[in-house]
Order: C-alpha cells, then structure tokens, then sequence
C-alpha cells in the first residue's frame, strides 16, 4: 500500500473530479474530496484490495455524496436517490437501479467484470481510462462492462 500522501497526490483531483460531476458545485466537491480522504484514512483498516485504490475512494466519496443529499434534503425524495448513469437497456426494457440494489448485484460478480463495473459507474471513468487502469484496451474494458451489465439485467429478471 502507498503512503496516505502519495494517494492523495494521486487521486485527490480524480475523486474531486468524480464529485464534481455529481454535484455540480466546486466548493462542495472540494469539501466531500476532503471528506472522503478523512474517512480513507479513518477506515484504511477496512481496505482489503479487492478493487483499485480509485474505486475504493469513489466509493467513499459517493456514500458521503448521498449522506449528504440525504441530510440536506435538498431535492425531494432523495432518501432513495438514483445514480446517475445506472441504467441498462436491453430489447424495450429499461431498468433503472437505486445506488444499495446496484452496488450488491456488483459486489456479486466475479474479477475482472466487477472492477471494470466499479471503475466505470461507481468511478464515472471512460473504457479508455478503465483499461488503462487495468493495463489492458479500451475494447477489454466494453466487453467486461458488457458482460457484467447483462449478467446484472439477467439477475434482476431472475429476481423480479
């Protein structure tokens, strides 16, 4: 594991980045960045390596973007808020998932498909920034994306 001063040197301005997009104010993306380091630091015990050092901290940083949604109350109804971008379309169906459903069919696949889901929606990275990550194409990273979103639809069907 690096030293906690050569992650944030590394992914502070990733995780900023990724909050930013989420909340679309940069005073507040710089406060839950910070936040979300606190709390790395607070729960590095917890790390077990399973995903990237990123995913990990996006991770974070979206819980404490919810928690804040939640405590704000600043949009109507956002004690069950829906991510950004979880949708999955497949023939005329069109499933869209709250962050709690998503997050558990995820944890459920196996490596590599899970990181790569991780990294793309919980991470809001590009196929390019996803292969990238993993030292394999931009191309590897759609097939496993692919994969992983259609094993979840066939999993919500199974469940439904």
């Amino acid at each position: 594991m690096e030293p906690l001063d050569e992650i944030y040197q590394k992914y502070s301005q990733k995780v900023y980045l990724f909050l930013l997009g989420k909340t679309e104010n940069a005073n507040l993306a710089e406060e839950l960045t910070q936040e979300t380091f606190f709390q790395a630091v607070q729960g590095i015990r917890h790390f077990r390596g399973q995903s990237s050092v990123l995913t990990w901290l996006c991770g974070i940083a979206q819980n404490l973007w919810l928690k804040y949604l939640r405590d704000t109350k600043k949009h109507e109804g956002l004690e069950k808020a829906k991510l950004q971008g979880f949708r999955a379309v497949e023939g005329e169906l069109l499933v869209q998932w709250d962050s709690v459903e998503i997050l558990r069919y995820i944890h459920a696949l196996k490596e590599p498909v899970r990181e790569v889901m991780y990294l793309r929606l919980v991470g809001n990275l590009s196929f390019a920034q996803v292969g990238e990550i993993l030292g394999k194409s931009e191309n590897w990273a759609r097939v496993n994306f692919y994969r992983g979103k259609r094993k979840i639809v066939e999993e919500m069907k199974q469940n439904e």
